[in-house]
Order: C-alpha cells, then structure tokens, then sequence
C-alpha cells in the first residue's frame, strides 16, 4: 500500500512571497521592522539632492519608458528596492510590463513580477489538471496533484488521505485493485490484495485466504498443518483416512 505526501509543507503561499511598495510614512517603520520593500519617492529640487539625482540610473536602461535611463527632473517619482532604483512607470513586471505602482510584487533572480504572472510561471499545478494548486494538495511519486483530482484510475473515488496501491505507475483504491488485478481465493472467490497485512496460503497454481485454508470436510484449520488434495478439495490427514477407508 502506498500513501502521499501533504503538499502544504513544502508549499509556498503566494501571499507570503510578496513584496510591496510603500509611500514615505511607512518608510521608517518598515525599515525598523526588517520589512522587504520598495521605496516610492521624488526628485528634489534643492540643493542636497543635486548629487543623488546626478547619479540615479533606471534600471530599464535603454529600454526606460521616459526615453532616458539618467532622467531626474524634480517631481518625477522614482522607485528604490534594494540598492535598484527605477522611474515609477519603469519598474513594472517583467512579463506583462504593468507597472507595478503601489500594488503587492514579488522578486525572483533580479526580475519583478507582479503576483498574477509569478503564478502563472512559477506556481505548482496539478498534474491532472494543470490548474494551480493554492492550497492543501498531496504528492504522489514526486508529482503535484489537488486532493479532488487524486482519484482510484479505475473508479475515480477520492485516494487523498486514504490507503491505495498501484499499477503501472496509477493508483487505485483498494476495492478496485483487487476486483482487477488480484489473485483470487479458490475458498470464496474474493480478491486476495495482501492489503492491510492480509495473509494468504498458495499451492500450485491454487490460493486461499488465511482464514479460508480449512478442511472441506470438518472446516477445520489447516494453516501450519499437512494436507492432501482431493481434486478441488483439500482434506487434513484425519478426513483424508476416513474417506479412503
């Protein structure tokens, strides 16, 4: 028998991956607090800005929106996250090109995405289904699925948070893999699946429940004992001697 994994340990929330942009009154506060933010903030006009302005360089490089990466005239808005700076309009996503304004981004290898695209190129799927897993999911041989959509192959009954077996690499439930797959008791005729530790008796090309391995004449046990076929039939030693006599 085969169980899964819970995905949501080794799952990231998106929401927690998310970085946002804030005006100057958070600025100190966030900062205090270890925060991981982009700073939204103007050119000055005075004189003790001359220099910070003079050595601004967006990022976009010769892809800048305003046409020149060094533009710093006063009362244009620039934005700062980690020693980087853009103009407002630059720092967008990398895939859509929004800006991202004040809205929630996430950061990954020097690149900004906003949090539709990141999931839409980074988030876990199903396998299934290829939608998005968000939340709860299970692994199955290292392969994402959602709990609704790990199903018997056979059956389609829901496998997520129950006991099941497979074949060829798909999972079924119990009930299936026996009626298709499993030996089958000569005694009753159910499916012998071993699930559950289940023991089973096997002779020749014959099998038998542990519990259905009993003489055909006086039902009694004959797990551990000798025994003698009598065409379909196995008999112990004492009923063997009184149907010969």
């Amino acid at each position: 028998m085969t169980d899964v994994d819970v995905l949501s340990s080794r799952m990231k929330s998106r929401l927690h991956l998310q970085t946002k942009t804030i005006g100057a009154d958070r600025i100190k506060k966030a900062k205090d607090n270890n925060e991981d933010i982009a700073v939204l903030s103007m050119f000055l006009p005075n004189a003790s800005a001359v220099e910070e302005n003079r050595n601004f360089y967006c990022q976009l490089g010769d892809y800048c929106r305003l046409g020149d990466p060094r533009h710093s005239k006063a009362g244009t808005k620039k934005m700062e996250y980690k020693t980087r700076q853009w103009h407002e309009n630059c720092f967008c996503c990398c895939v859509c090109k929004t800006a991202i304004g004040t809205k929630s981004f996430i950061p990954r290898e020097q690149e900004i995405y906003c949090a539709g695209c990141y999931e839409e190129k980074f988030a876990t799927r199903c396998i299934k289904c290829n939608k998005v897993i968000t939340s709860g999911g299970v692994t199955y041989k290292n392969e994402p699925w959602h709990r609704e959509c790990f199903t018997c192959t056979h059956c389609n009954i829901t496998l997520a948070g129950q006991r099941f077996t497979s074949r060829d690499e798909k999972p079924y439930c119990a009930e299936c893999f026996g009626e298709l797959f499993a030996k089958r008791c000569t005694a009753c005729v159910k499916p012998i699946t071993g699930i559950g530790g289940t023991r089973f008796i096997s002779f020749e090309d014959r099998h038998w429940h542990h519990d259905c391995f009993v003489c055909a004449s006086c039902k009694a046990s004959l797990v551990g004992r000798g025994f003698i076929t009598d065409g379909p039939d196995i008999l112990c030693p004492d009923c063997a001697k009184q149907k010969l006599m």
